[in-house]
């Protein structure tokens, strides 16, 4: 790992970066002596260092040492009405100074619980947490309970959180043993089904009567970089409805991305519960689990005393927050009465387009793709011979879409990008907002191009 670290910041790409940004430097320095890797979220971790961010706004954000960026982390992707927008600042700043945690029930989260209700299909009732991880484990304990069985079938490579039961499988441990840490008697109750191969997953649910639930990322792995088929949720839905499995959407990301309604109503199938966070709060702070009330209705005291079962209990310092109420409120109305959803989606395929002709005219065989406000590039390093529309129609499985690279490739392709003005998401791509601009589409589309030039003058294209 030391000589990868050495090579890797011998490369041209990666000096001019450093001498770009010494202040961000400095502050990592200083973060690796406070954080492990010096970072705080996973997918913030670069070689030699990220940049440090100082405000944002709109599309784009700027660095401590200046430099102006087109912003495609979205506030890995909370933010698809961009960086402070008017309207929700407004609300969460208003609340600020009535309060920051009531202890109490209050006005707002009713409103919030209302706004959920009404635009996703499947939210007969709903309840609030503060993050994404704490809405799926909620969802698995729930679906166990209501069905009195103990297992769970995930997909390869699906991503639902870093709590005991989807910590393995996502990058690694894709056989399903468990990764470090986690008890081998929970992974043992997870099974893994290939999400390419809808056979496949019939035959374990049909092999198995102990299956409580079936959890998916509905648009596929990681924001839909390895596509999942919409017929193959409709098989899905039909395989658990017959076996009475809980099927949960987990739409942490496509809520209110792929439209008001999430991909489920997007689509026209209805999980029996969905995670939801990211866009659901307005970019603060806050998550939901939502679905059936006969499922939801374990965690009512009045259901569980009339129907003779054990409430199961759900607290949590930050449900509900104040301030993610307003903020979430403002922003589901904006899903919910603009066309913010349709834009995001057609900047989106439109950034895939302009990507597509540089990649062309720069004679490399990259691919650019991705649906529901987001792009992402197959750097196709074995040469295949494909289209955006074949790849999007999931046709291919992860070890097709996501093989080794050269090591240092994506983080000299970030660098690359950052060093002309482009903050890039590690896969590669990103989400995009409803407020990212033409110009932003240029400059993005630009800084791939001169990246693919450096890349080549350093031999690794």
């Amino acid at each position: 790992m030391a000589t990868a670290f050495k090579d890797l910041t011998a490369s041209p790409i990666i000096q001019a970066y450093m001498r770009r940004t010494p202040k961000s430097a400095a502050l990592a320095k200083r973060a690796q002596q406070v954080f492990p890797s010096g970072v705080t979220h996973d997918v913030r971790y670069m070689r030699p260092y990220g940049i440090y961010v100082t405000h944002a706004q709109g599309s784009r954000k700027w660095d401590v040492d200046g430099h102006e960026y087109v912003d495609y982390s979205g506030g890995h992707g909370a933010l698809l009405l961009g960086h402070c927008p008017p309207a929700v600042t407004e609300a969460a700043t208003r609340q600020l100074s009535r309060g920051t945690h009531h202890g109490a029930s209050h006005e707002l989260e009713v409103e919030w619980g209302e706004r959920i209700k009404s635009m996703i299909p499947c939210a007969d009732r709903v309840r609030f947490t503060s993050s994404g991880t704490e809405a799926t484990l909620l969802a698995l304990r729930l679906a166990r309970a209501f069905t009195g069985r103990a297992k769970v079938l995930r997909f390869i490579g699906h991503f639902h959180g870093w709590h005991d039961h989807v910590a393995f499988g996502v990058s690694s441990h894709f056989d399903g043993t468990a990764s470090t840490g986690v008890l081998p008697e929970i992974a043992g109750n997870m099974l893994m089904a290939p999400p390419w191969d809808i056979e496949a997953t019939r035959r374990i649910l049909e092999g198995d009567d102990d299956v409580a639930a079936v959890i998916i990322e509905p648009t596929g792995a990681t924001w839909g970089q390895v596509p999942v088929a919409p017929g193959f949720l409709e098989a899905l839905r039909q395989i658990t409805r017959q076996r009475d499995v809980v099927l949960i959407f987990d739409e942490v990301v496509t809520g209110f991305r792929c439209g008001p309604g999430g991909l489920q109503g997007a689509l026209g199938i209805t999980p029996d519960l969905a995670s939801l966070g990211k866009i659901v709060a307005g970019g603060v702070p806050g998550a939901a689990l939502v679905g059936r009330a006969d499922i939801l209705n374990r965690l009512d005291h009045r259901a569980a005393a009339s129907g003779d079962f054990e409430k199961i209990l759900h607290h949590g310092t930050y449900n509900a927050n104040p301030i993610a109420c307003a903020a979430g409120i403002v922003a589901l109305d904006m899903v919910r009465t603009t066309d913010v959803c349709r834009k995001a989606i057609d900047y989106g395929r439109g950034l895939q387009d302009a990507l597509d002709d540089v990649f062309r005219e720069e004679g490399v065989n990259w691919i650019a793709y991705g649906t529901y406000g987001g792009f992402h590039v197959f750097l196709n390093p074995n040469d295949i011979r494909t289209s955006r529309d074949e790849i999007e129609s999931g046709s291919f499985d992860r070890e097709t879409l996501c093989p080794p690279l050269a090591p240092g490739l994506i983080m000299k392709i970030r660098a690359g990008c950052l060093l002309h003005g482009v903050d890039i998401q590690p896969w590669p791509g990103g989400p995009v907002s409803a407020v990212h601009t033409d110009e932003d589409r240029h400059l993005t589309a630009e800084a791939f191009r001169q990246t693919i030039r450096m890349l080549k003058e350093e031999g690794d294209l």
